[in-house]
């Protein structure tokens, strides 16, 4: 049997599997990012539904990448920290709250900015 090249990388397509299994993972395991997704998709459905312009849609659409992203950085972050110590120890929890609070800021920008894109749109429905 012929030795592997350490050197040699995986072909594109593997990387590209090993993005989506973790994507799927997280997806599947991670309540908050459930809640992101499902976020996404109500996002989704009232843009449709509020006919919001193209230049929404784009800032829409990269919101979702800038929260879910940083939620697989922070799941990431959060399981090297677990396996490097089950202790608890202060630079293990600033890590994992660092992380945490990028999401948060993500988030609350998020909704902010969807607050902005949506609440003109519904307040002009009822009046």
């Amino acid at each position: 049997m012929e030795k592997k090249n350490p050197d040699r990388k995986n072909p594109l397509y593997r990387s590209f599997g090993y993005a989506f299994q973790g994507l799927f993972r997280t997806i599947r395991h991670e309540r908050n990012m459930q809640i992101h997704c499902t976020a996404a998709v109500l996002v989704v459905i009232f843009g449709i539904a509020l006919h919001i312009s193209e230049m929404e849609w784009f800032i829409c659409l990269i919101l979702f990448g800038i929260v879910m992203g940083l939620e697989c950085v922070n799941t990431s972050i959060e399981a090297v920290v677990d396996l490097v110590t089950q202790e608890r120890k202060p630079l293990a929890k600033k890590a994992k709250d660092a992380a945490a609070g990028g999401v948060l800021i993500a988030a609350i920008m998020a909704g902010i900015i969807g607050c902005i894109i949506f609440l003109p749109k519904i307040f002009r429905l009822f009046s």
